[in-house]
């Protein structure tokens, strides 16, 4: 995936192009980033940062939280291969054992989920390819179009499976390929919908879902701050 790049628009986002056959009920395997559990019991582990993470991640100084304002959590996930896979994220510190509690109920439901890693800095200026399936939390970015800090920069939201769940507004739609799941009225896995397990275990941990916003509506992102 990401290997072929789409051409720009007007607003130097990636053109809007159908989703491709193969992609329109994804169900990738997950290629292990981290040693995946033992067994199947459901795994969290919450850190300070370690320093060769953080430099790997978006973070620099003028990100708008401290290194020290970040913690690295690590939790199980269920693979859309049906196999238990170790994810990373990195959380603001007063949300980390919010992520723990709802990706521990999403395990418990086996929702599956693609990929779970840090986002590094090559991807903020990578050509757009409208294919990326990975959840994670903190990106020191803008809000998508704006210059104001996203909540992603703050460690304070979270984007869970982009591909199944893609924003939209007007015409433009991220991930670019994502079309074929705008149309929410066909139920596939890893899709966060209304009154499904996602919303609803992140809404017992105080965090609101994008996709209950009407422009843009962003059905990925979840968010303590409510941006």
């Amino acid at each position: 995936m990401g290997a072929h790049p789409l051409p720009r628009r007007a607003d130097d986002f990636g053109e809007v192009l159908p989703t491709p056959p193969e992609l329109v009920n994804r169900s990738l395997p997950t290629r292990d980033f981290l040693p995946p559990p033992a067994g199947n019991a459901f795994v969290s582990q919450v850190s300070a940062v370690p320093a060769d993470v953080l430099a790997r991640s978006t973070w620099q100084p003028a990100c708008p939280v401290e290194a020290s304002g970040l913690s690295y959590v690590t939790v199980s996930f269920w693979g859309f291969d049906n196999h238990a896979h170790t994810g990373e994220l990195l959380v603001n510190r007063t949300g980390a054992q919010a992520m723990v509690q709802a990706f521990g109920q999403l395990f418990a439901a086996r929702f599956p989920i693609e990929e779970m890693r840090v986002t590094a800095p090559a991807e903020l200026d990578a050509p757009p390819t409208g294919d990326g399936n990975d959840t994670s939390a903190f990106v020191c970015r803008p809000v998508r179009g704006q210059t104001n800090w996203s909540a992603h920069a703050y460690g304070l939201a979270v984007d869970v499976n982009p591909f199944c769940n893609p924003y939209t507004k007007g015409d433009l739609v991220l991930p670019e390929l994502a079309s074929a799941y705008v149309d929410r009225s066909r139920v596939r896995p890893g899709m966060a919908l209304a009154g499904g397990d996602v919303v609803r275990d992140f809404a017992a941990v105080g965090w609101s879902w994008g996709g209950a916003w009407t422009s843009p509506t962003d059905r990925m992102h979840f968010t303590a701050t409510g941006q």
